[in-house]
């Protein structure tokens, strides 16, 4: 079937966008869908300027021609929505607002910003999501439905499962995105340092309204190294100083502090626990050109420098899945295919 993941594989970061951002460019899907909140930004470079979404899926940004979708299960808020749909010049349209789709308002921000649990010992992001969360399981959260007169502005209330439906049905290829990493997976990460819901394949699925079934790829993105922001367990953590003589300092594209780092070998069992649970297929693995700078713009498998090439076959032995993504910069399009 015709329906495609994007997960990832550890803590978030992972370049997640990026991935969904070229393979939307290659395989124009019909429908978009983002699942997940606002409290994880994905970056997509593309022709020389960058986009940080939070609401909308990263493909729109190279795949204009596309609709894309908010999930039933996602969070989000009006005004980033909104700001995001005028970044891209989208029109009405292009955006579908699931009618079930949770808003976040200023009150869940101000409740996370007075709760010291999730500000001191967690580091939460404070952008609401978990007190809409909160609500949502008490069943008191506004849905899109709430909202339409003020959404309807600029974006679309439908019901995105129904659309999705028709056209997995006729064989149309559709676009899941995820946000985060299995790592904070409410249920399977490093809890309680983890993230307000699960973020595996079948928490896309099941936020979508998606069956097993109409999944042709679950695509599992890592980074060529690991970075998580906020508190909680970090196998081979680097000192600061140490991150940056690697070169492997990041800031969150949400909260814009510094990502703490580690070798993704000393992780391995981790990622391969991400595989089992989430049952990839395909494996994409970005940054590559940070640790071999001379793949940097690479496209062509056979262009790679030979080192680079011997440790993306000996991760690919190590974790048994087969890498078919390989990122080698910042921009959307500087991405290997290899599968």
């Amino acid at each position: 079937m015709p329906v495609r993941l994007f997960v990832g594989a550890l803590f978030g970061d992972e370049g997640k966008g990026k991935i969904a951002a070229f393979s939307a460019f290659d395989e124009k899907p019909f429908y978009l869908v983002r699942t997940g909140a606002i409290n994880a930004g994905h970056t997509v470079v593309h022709m020389g300027k960058e986009y940080k979404l939070r609401a909308l899926p990263s493909g729109l940004v190279t795949f204009r021609e596309g609709k894309g979708a908010t999930a039933p299960g996602a969070l989000i808020s009006i005004e980033v929505l909104k700001r995001e749909v005028q970044t891209l010049g989208l029109s009405k349209e292009q955006v579908l607002v699931d009618e079930r789709t949770g808003i976040i308002t200023e009150e869940h921000v101000e409740r996370e910003r007075q709760d010291q649990h999730l500000a001191k010992k967690i580091g939460s992001t404070l952008t609401g999501v978990g007190m809409a969360m909160v609500d949502r399981v008490m069943r008191r959260l506004k849905l899109a439905r709430d909202y339409k007169d003020e959404i309807e502005r600029f974006a679309t209330v439908a019901d995105v499962t129904s659309l999705v439906h028709e056209a997995v049905d006729s064989y149309k290829v559709v676009h899941v995105e995820g946000t985060q990493g299995f790592g904070l997976s409410l249920f399977h990460g490093t809890y309680p340092y983890v993230t307000s819901r699960d973020v595996t394949a079948s928490a896309l699925l099941s936020e979508v309204g998606l069956s097993p079934f109409d999944v042709e790829d679950v695509i599992l993105v890592t980074k060529a190294f690991v970075t998580r922001v906020g508190a909680g367990p970090l196998k081979g953590e680097l000192s600061e100083e140490e991150a940056k003589e690697r070169g492997l300092v990041e800031y969150g594209t949400v909260t814009g502090r510094l990502r703490r780092a580690a070798p993704l070998e000393e992780n391995l069992d981790l990622l391969r626990r991400a595989i089992r649970v989430n049952g990839a297929t395909k494996l994409a693995v970005t940054k590559v050109d940070v640790l071999f700078p001379k793949a940097k713009g690479v496209t062509r498998w056979s262009d790679l420098p030979t080192e680079a090439k011997v440790w993306l076959s000996d991760l690919e032995k190590e974790v048994g899945v087969p890498i078919c993504y390989v990122g080698t910069g910042p921009e959307a399009l500087e991405t290997v295919k290899a599968c």
